[in-house]
């Protein structure tokens, strides 16, 4: 049996190697260079950062933020409390994006054992131990879960959160539920990390053309959203 793009790109991915999506010409209109969060190394922080141009995001699963209580900053930045604490976030309200109608960003996070948090080490770390983290505590109470990951992580940090709407691609298709989606696919814990990649100008994002001669030479494997979408029956 011929093996489909999909499962290629499946089969990659759990094997710790990369995967590059793009999500549709009415989106984003962005590529997305990913790897599996624990296959994080400080090479592949340096190939995202080197080669991207973009923000490096570590998408998450929304089982995995309901497991750790990690909250959408929009949520939280639209709390009465902390709006009449702090009137500013009244006047920054998120209620004009052009591509969605809410953003899927949770908390910033190092590991405890980073310095800075922001060098190639510093970052494969934090992203390394969180997908590891996640996989060690998918069965254990969220109770433990939130202490684990207090033990070995602080916020603010240097590796931004993006969680997976409630009924991942079901309810959004944005490049956190595709990245989440890659992972499910290839059998890994629901934790991507990846950048989004822009033409060299950084002016705008790299065409899907640019997009497909980069997977070509590197032989990454490179979904469309369409193509995942259908994995899932959707």
């Amino acid at each position: 049996m011929v093996e489909s793009n999909l499962e290629r790109a499946a089969a990659a991915f759990a094997e710790g190697n990369p995967v590059m999506v793009f999500d549709s010409d009415f989106r984003e209109c962005e590529t997305d260079l990913l790897w599996p969060a624990a296959s994080a190394t400080p090479a592949v922080m340096r190939r995202l950062r080197q080669d991207c141009g973009g923000l490096l995001f570590l998408a998450i699963g929304d089982d995995i933020g309901e497991k750790f209580g990690l909250p959408w900053l929009q949520d939280l930045h639209t709390h009465p409390a902390l709006v009449e604490e702090n009137p500013v976030l009244a006047t920054l309200i998120t209620n004009d994006l052009q591509y969605d109608t809410r953003s899927a960003f949770t908390l910033s996070l190092n590991h405890r054992e980073t310095y800075t948090g922001i060098t190639d080490h510093d970052r494969a770390l934090t992203t390394r131990r969180f997908g590891e983290l996640a996989d060690e505590m998918c069965n254990s109470d969220p109770i433990d879960a939130i202490t684990a990951l207090g033990k070995e992580f602080r916020t603010p940090g240097h590796i931004p959160l993006c969680r997976e709407a409630p009924g991942g691609l079901k309810t959004r298709q944005g490049h956190t539920e595709l990245a989440v989606a890659i992972a499910r696919l290839a059998g890994l814990a629901p934790c991507t990390i990846g950048a989004e990649m822009l033409q060299p100008d950084g002016d705008r994002a790299l065409s899907v053309e640019d997009a497909r001669a980069y997977a070509a030479e590197h032989g990454i494997p490179m979904l469309t959203g369409d193509e995942i979408m259908n994995g899932f029956g959707l």
